[in-house]
């Protein structure tokens, strides 16, 4: 911390200047003490300057010299004093314009560099900001790369799902096809068996055509009612058949309505099935019939 400094300092500074044959100034006296803020040096110098007429009347005074001799002295004396402060009171103007200068100077540069620090620190913060905002940012790319990965696994994972269950859908539609062919390759045996039994029938009912032909007339029409259930079941079975192939080009979009359809179609092909053996119980009681017809004769 700087020291404070007396007027008798800067008395004995000033002093010390003047004798050596200089002028003393604000800058010397600071220069020789080592401290003391330009304002007070300035002050004191003034405080010095003041008392220095005085304290060299004092010194002057001659008294051994005649009193026109020594007022003539001090007369001298005083317009070199005189002109010795207006020669000072020109520098100290000077100085302290100069100094007033400085100041102002320094006021300027002061502000210069008080509006360049608030615009590096308003750059600062709007860099930290943006910083901020691109941190912000990579982290909501990362949080979204990181959701887009899960959603891809997740996606993988249902399309295996989905290809499973397509797989085991195809499986299930090339097992009923296989079922599907086999039944129609039973009912084409059926239909040749109850071809076979029909001429048989008819060569006995020719036979017996006088006594059973209102018989043979009512089995025909059994027959032929029989047959038209056959073929409408047969057609309807084809047309289920190809419903189910467009079903199968269908699949991945209505998987989980196959097994309602496959479930359909077993039923149908059920039924499809039971309806050929239905048609042996009329052949049965017209040959009965016939077998009687044929006793009484006897």
């Amino acid at each position: 911390m700087p020291r404070g400094i007396t007027q008798d300092q800067v008395n004995a500074a000033a002093d010390a200047i003047l004798g050596a044959g200089e002028n003393p100034t604000v800058e010397k006296v600071r220069a020789a003490l080592g401290t003391g803020s330009p304002n007070t040096v300035t002050r004191m110098l003034d405080t010095w300057r003041n008392d220095l007429a005085e304290r060299l009347r004092k010194a002057l005074q001659l008294p051994d010299l005649p009193p026109e001799v020594g007022q003539a002295m001090t007369a001298l004396w005083q317009l070199a004093v005189e002109h010795a402060e207006r020669l000072l009171q020109a520098r100290l103007a000077t100085e302290r314009a100069a100094l007033s200068a400085s100041e102002a100077r320094l006021q300027e540069e002061r502000a210069h560099w008080t509006a360049t620090l608030t615009e590096a620190e308003t750059t600062v913060a709007q860099a930290r900001t943006r910083q901020e905002l691109a941190e912000h940012a990579c982290a909501n790319l990362d949080s979204q790369l990181r959701d887009s990965h899960v959603l891809r696994e997740d996606l993988v994972q249902q399309r295996d799902r989905l290809q499973a269950v397509v797989d085991r859908q195809t499986s299930k539609l090339e097992a009923l096809q296989a079922e599907k062919t086999a039944r129609l390759a039973a009912t084409d045996q059926e239909r040749e068996r109850t071809a076979v039994h029909i001429r048989a029938t008819e060569d006995r009912a020719h036979q017996e055509v006088d006594r059973a032909r209102q018989e043979i007339k009512q089995w025909q029409q059994r027959h032929e009612a029989t047959e038209r259930s056959y073929r409408e079941a047969v057609q309807a079975l084809e047309a289920r058949c190809e419903a189910s192939h467009r079903q199968l080009q269908t699949a991945e979009k209505e998987v989980a309505r196959l097994s309602g359809k496959a479930a359909a179609l077993e039923t149908s092909l059920a039924k499809a099935s039971a309806r050929p053996r239905a048609k042996h119980t009329p052949r049965s009681v017209g040959s009965s019939k016939a077998a009687k017809a044929k006793k009484s004769t006897k």
